[in-house]
């Protein structure tokens, strides 16, 4: 069975049974505070798990792609070594929301793999929970008794909390469950151990391939559980893992999720997979890596189609490091010193576009940004070997300290495996200890700057449904309906608070949360920091709670910031459109970033737009400030009414049932941000800077309304002061004629610089030594980098068997060069650039360049005599 039949067959089951197939959210999550990445399928069902939000139906079913880089069995580490986990992958699940529970989910589980798809029942083992003394949990025996009515009682296994308790985080819906385990060993293996004393002892043939939650408790900050109103049901099965069994592998790897790709890194690096081979054989490396790779590709295309880039923080940081772990190993094991990743996603494309439409829209985008980022390590890889050779140089005795290797880890992104392994070829040894401790001690620093503990909600009016209003008003009374308390190490402590509605817009699409005040009857003010969505819920964010918490407020919302924010964001609206009409169709948004002050505007486009193309975007926009074009909205319309009347959907947003539309003339897309009634109140727009920040997307900076008037006035008063200070009424002529004589000089200089060169290398000639048959010259000297490299050449020119340093000092830095003659790089190994490098030390300084010829810089002049001091000492 094809794995597309296996998702299909999944669905339609599930649809009989009268669920609703709903699409896949974003693996990437932009309004979660509490997540960066979908790693389960009910994450985008959070807030009906938790009562804050109504499902269309109480049964639903999808397929979510998922990406897991920690946590049980998934150490980003371990993804290759064995053949039945991964970063990225698809959780076939179904969903009750206060529907059916136990009973039905057990039988329809079992009706699934058993009748439609054919799973031999005696390869199959259940688990159930049994139960926690310490915290007074019974076993469940309702499961234990829907189960012995289906299977033999020797096939059910008492499961601990570890493996039978799910739950949602430190607090939330929790609940025991019942996990489906496969034994898919050889007939011979199983007469020798069961099955069941190999269920969750990570063997690689019998595995976990649905887990059947019951969601009937709440946790509670204390740790104490709670009755849940309604009991859920949560089930997630592995799709690859499916397959596996399906198609009758012994490997996910094995399936046709992955073989298409696995073929094809073969053919683009000339290796041979081996699925049999051991992961420290030879063989089992060059294996080891092309799973890595096949896997890696997979959660990387995904995550950039769904709008994240690589970067160094955050979810960005999480996606740079998959996908430099998978070019390590191509580099390492396969020998791949060019990219090749990126020729992965036109197979990768054809394969799941059907299912996942966005790999096909979004290829492109994908390919450019993989291979310029392959590009870009190559360069570090490159970069690190030589640290790494520096850094062995300097070593006493065989074992290089933790700490270097750290450094050469976080500073330059230069893999520690990889550290290792050159090491070892070299006869030396790493501190692992000692870097185990560096690393541990970041992660100490940044779990301890990203802790937040959050106590429990104190509600105080229950079933309250909470209505924004925002879009109409910015004041209105409103009743307090639950808060808490949380810390962080950043923030300290602070209140969140829900009210029954509210006019401040929670931070969401790209535009900042809404800030303000509360009035308190009692004349008191509690102003209101920030405001964000978490779980469907509107959280504003206090450092003190009123003192009646059960009267009626006055929320107020900031309305000079909440008028900014709202130009900006329009402005952006009208900048899309603006860009589409100058660059083309094919530019897309790729993130946002409105608040108050000014606005950011990332979009694929191929190439940097030109000044001319900028002035245009701008007059673009600026003629419809002109024309005061009205707010057209449309709330509560169809998702597929709103793209039928042209609007324009964010690729990798999460758009429910109801959208809102906002159109401006011939600009119209979906958007939840606060606007201008008129685009006439955003009085200007001005672009302040254009930049790439990946390949193939670009980034506009720009402002609007107050901050372009200030923009303004700033450039006017500089132009005056240039005015005056060239004492003419017209600078442009007078700045110009500056330059040419400014050129004219310049060449005067050289001229002279040329000439003092040439005197100075008749009075070198007479002071070099002889060292060893080598001619050796160190000397501080009054020449520019030009002209020294200029000097160097000659002297080579002239004299055999040349070694020179000379140092510089030139606008307050120190500059060291090194020229050796390339008979003596070849005949002694001599190195300019690590001569210049070691001696960058004295200076405070680095550089490199050629063997026969290198430069260094440094900030430190005084440093330079004992730089040439020591020259002499790399001679070799």
């Amino acid at each position: 069975m094809k794995s597309q039949e296996v998702r299909n067959q999944f669905l339609e089951f599930f649809e009989s049974k009268k669920h609703s197939i709903v699409a896949s959210a974003p693996m990437v999550i932009k309004d979660d505070p509490t997540l960066m990445f979908t790693n389960a399928g009910m994450n985008q069902f959070k807030e009906f798990f938790l009562g804050n939000g109504i499902p269309k139906n109480n049964r639903l079913t999808d397929t979510q792609k998922c990406l897991r880089v920690s946590g049980k069995h998934n150490d980003l580490e371990e993804v290759g070594m064995d053949t039945y986990h991964h970063t990225m992958f698809e959780m076939l699940g179904n969903w009750s929301f206060g529907d059916y529970f136990k009973k039905e989910a057990i039988q329809w589980a079992w009706e699934l793999l058993t009748d439609v798809y054919s799973i031999d029942k005696d390869i199959l083992y259940v688990s159930v929970f049994e139960g926690a003394k310490d915290e007074n949990l019974e076993m469940d025996q309702e499961a234990y008794d829907l189960w012995k009515d289906i299977v033999p009682e020797d096939r059910i296994i008492m499961g601990n909390k570890k493996d039978n308790f799910w739950e949602m985080g430190d607090q939330g819906p929790c609940g025991p469950c019942s996990e489906i385990h496969v034994d898919i060993r050889s007939a011979e293996d199983k007469a020798k151990v069961s099955g069941r004393d190999l269920v969750n002892a990570d063997h690689p043939q019998v595995v976990e391939i649905w887990n059947l939650v019951f969601m009937q408790y709440n946790r509670k900050a204390n740790g104490s559980l709670e009755k849940l109103p309604s009991q859920h049901v949560d089930t997630g099965m592995g799709f690859e893992r499916l397959c596996m069994v399906l198609q009758g592998v012994k490997s996910n790897y094995d399936t046709d999720v992955f073989t298409p790709l696995i073929r094809e890194i073969e053919t683009i690096t000339n290796s041979t997979y081996d699925k049999d081979s051991l992961p420290t054989d030879e063989e089992g490396k060059v294996s080891v890596a092309i799973r890595v790779i096949a896997d890696h590709v997979r959660a990387v295309s995904f995550s950039i189609a769904d709008g994240q880039l690589p970067s160094n923080n955050g979810a960005g940081y999480v996606i740079r490091r998959i996908l430099r772990r998978a070019i390590r190993y191509g580099f390492t094991f396969l020998n791949t010193k060019e990219p090749f990743i990126y020729k992965l996603v036109e197979t990768l494309s054809k394969q799941m576009r059907d299912a996942f439409p966005e790999l096909k829209t979004q290829k492109n985008l994908i390919v450019n940004v993989i291979k310029e980022e392959e590009q870009s390590f190559l360069r570090t890889l490159d970069q690190g070997l030589v640290l790494l050779d520096n850094v062995i140089r300097e070593t006493k005795g065989k074992i290089i300290s933790g700490e270097k290797a750290f450094e050469l880890y976080d500073t330059f992104g230069f893999p520690i495996d990889l550290t290792a392994l050159i090491l070892s070829e070299q006869g030396y040894e790493l501190d692992e200890k000692g870097f185990k401790a560096e690393l541990q001690k970041q992660k100490d620093r940044s779990r301890a700057a990203s802790q937040v503990s959050a106590g429990d909600w104190e509600v105080l009016l229950e079933g309250t449904e909470e209505e924004f209003i925002g879009y109409d008003h910015l004041t209105t009374e409103v009743k307090l309906t639950r808060y808490r308390k949380v810390k962080s190490k950043k923030d300290g402590e602070l209140y969140q608070l829900v009210f029954n509605k509210t006019p401040f817009y929670p931070e969401g699409g790209g535009q900042v949360g809404d800030k303000g005040y509360l009035e308190v009857p009692n004349g008191d003010v509690v102003y209101i920091i920030d405001t964000k969505k978490e779980n469907n819920l509107i959280i504003h964010f206090t450092k003190n709670l009123p003192k009646h918490l059960d009267k009626t407020l006055t929320a107020v919302v900031d309305e000079k910031q909440r008028s900014r924010s709202a130009s900006n964001h329009t402005a952006t609206h009208l900048m899309h459109q603006a860009l589409r009409t100058v660059l083309g169709t094919h530019v897309e948004q790729k993130g946002s970033m409105v608040h108050s002050g000014s606005l950011r505007f990332d979009f694929s486009h191929f190439a940097k737009v030109s000044i001319e193309e900028l002035k245009e975007v701008e007059d673009f926009v600026n003629a419809r400030i002109r024309e005061q074009l009205p707010l057209q909205e449309q709330r509560g319309i169809s998702y597929d009414q709103a793209i039928s009347e042209g609007a324009i959907a964010l690729f990798g947003e999460k758009y429910g049932d109801k959208v809102r539309a906002i159109r401006f003339g011939e600009s119209m897309e979906l958007c939840g941000g606060t606007h201008v009634k008129n685009t006439g109140s955003i009085w200007h727009f001005k672009i302040t800077s254009e930049s790439a920040i990946a390949a193939g997307i670009r980034r506009i900076e720009a402002i609007t309304g107050d901050a372009a008037k200030e923009y303004f006035t700033s450039q006017s008063e500089s132009y005056g002061k240039v005015v005056s200070v060239l004492k003419t009424k017209d600078p442009i002529k007078a700045i110009t004629s500056l330059q040419d004589e400014n050129t004219t000089l310049k060449k005067q200089i050289e001229a002279l610089l040329k000439d003092k060169a040439k005197n100075l290398k008749g009075e070198l000639k007479s002071e070099f030594a002889d060292v060893q048959g080598i001619q050796f010259l160190a000397k501080k000297v009054d020449l520019d980098a030009a002209g020294i490299k200029d000097l160097s050449f000659e002297l080579g020119s002239e004299l055999d068997n040349v070694f020179i340093v000379f140092g510089t000092e030139q606008n307050g830095k120190a500059l060291l060069s090194c020229y050796i003659s390339k008979n003596l790089v070849e005949a002694r190994q001599l190195n300019a650039g690590q001569v210049v490098r070691e001696l960058g030390k004295y200076i405070q300084g680095g550089g490199g360049g050629q063997p026969f010829f290198a430069t260094a810089g440094g900030k430190n002049p005084s440093g330079i005599e004992d730089a040439l001091d020591n020259a002499k000492q790399y001679l070799g």
